[in-house]
């Protein structure tokens, strides 16, 4: 009888999470697959190229004098296509064959940092005003 694998988070849900969260956004969620089949230190390996792949977008995307948001994207893009077909490959060669994990609690906890990044915007601009 072979072992029941543990559930992970699918390819195409780390590369969604980089394109429209962050790259670190998709590595938090190889790394939490990494550490559900016990591959500590190729965790933090992913964490750490996640970091500064995250560190160079936002570099990037503030090189221009008015950033464009579309670099953004771009970046999550390549940080999440790195992730998702460099290293699920690497260290899930049989990535099908794992039981998916849902997508809702990330997605929630997404929606409440976006949500509290769109707060503290709208409340430092109106600090601007006085």
């Amino acid at each position: 009888m072979e072992p029941k694998l543990p559930k992970i988070y699918s390819k195409q849900a780390i590369l969604g999470f980089s394109i429209f969260m962050s790259t670190l956004f998709g590595g938090i969620l190889l790394y939490q697959n990494l550490i559900n089949v016990k591959k500590k230190k190729e965790a933090y390996i992913v964490l750490g190229i996640s970091i500064l792949l995250t560190i160079i977008s936002v570099i990037i995307v503030n090189i221009p004098e008015n950033p464009k948001s579309y670099l953004a994207y771009v970046c999550g893009f390549a940080g999440g296509s790195l992730l998702s077909n460099y290293f699920v490959p690497k260290y899930f060669p049989n990535e099908e064959q794992y039981p998916k994990k849902e997508i809702w609690n990330p997605l929630l906890i997404a929606v409440i940092i976006t949500a509290a990044f769109i707060v503290l915007m709208v409340y430092a601009g109106s600090l601007e005003n006085y």
